[in-house]
């Protein structure tokens, strides 16, 4: 059994500091970089390339709306065309500045609104897979399991990576609670471990209905941007690694 650890990274913007970027990439496998639309400024994006070049961290893009007041958490109605457009210009952007610290942007994920949105909206999920076939086809797509849009991207002939969530609350049908729903993140690392070992063992994750969910996925995320991200990083790669979890990289 074998499971990557991402993280939601680079989310700091000027003055306004969020998350601890350094400590949780000495802890996760991969790193999902924001490319500016959702969050992160370009010294905020070169200095976290930086640190996970350094500690052999994969980059991967997290590409989102162009919505900084709402933190790409806001469902936006943009044309496929557009919004083609504005993944492959954030894909450009960080591949610049990732080879600039050494290393490559090795896949790409949808932030937050989007990331739900293209679970089941399928002009939004074409428009983001057509921005990866223009820029590279090596990419693969990162997303939930049975979304449209790893389902396109696997059609497109992508690489369909299926991921679960360490910190947050699903629904009986394997979608993740909203966040202004009760239940919707986890903040107590003992218990976000143990769930991430059953989700590896077992592929299961109990739903905020009590009801047992099939979960399948090849990597697990912990966003950055969750208080005491750090503390949970690191309790669950130590469950993890306990259980005979081995963890690595699904890119790069």
């Amino acid at each position: 059994m074998r499971l990557d650890l991402n993280a939601d990274v680079g989310e700091s913007y000027g003055a306004w500091t969020l998350g601890d970027d350094a400590a949780v990439l000495d802890v996760v496998t991969s790193a999902n970089v924001a490319c500016g639309f959702h969050a992160g400024d370009p010294l905020t994006l070169r200095t976290t390339c930086r640190y996970a070049a350094e500690r052999g961290v994969v980059v991967g893009a997290q590409v989102a709306y162009r919505d900084l007041v709402g933190f790409g958490r806001r469902f936006m109605d943009v044309p496929p065309d557009e919004l083609t457009a504005d993944i492959i210009y954030q894909l450009g952007a960080l591949s610049a500045i990732a080879q600039v610290e050494g290393t490559d942007v090795a896949y790409v994920k949808p932030h937050g609104a989007l990331y739900n949105a293209v679970v089941h909206h399928e002009a939004q999920a074409r428009a983001l897979v057509d921005a990866v076939v223009a820029v590279d086809t090596s990419l693969p797509v990162l997303g939930l399991p049975g979304s449209l849009v790893l389902e396109l991207a696997s059609d497109a002939g992508l690489r369909a990576v299926t991921e679960a969530f360490a910190d947050r609350g699903y629904t009986p049908d394997g979608r993740l609670v909203p966040r202004t729903e009760p239940g919707a993140v986890l903040h107590d690392p003992g218990e976000v471990a143990a769930r991430v070992v059953r989700l590896g063992q077992e592929g299961l994750v109990t739903a905020v209905d009590g009801t047992d969910v099939e979960v399948r996925a090849e990597s697990v995320c912990i966003h950055g941007d969750t208080p005491g991200a750090v503390a949970m990083a690191r309790a669950v790669r130590a469950a993890l690694e306990q259980s005979g979890v081995e963890i690595r990289p699904f890119a790069g």
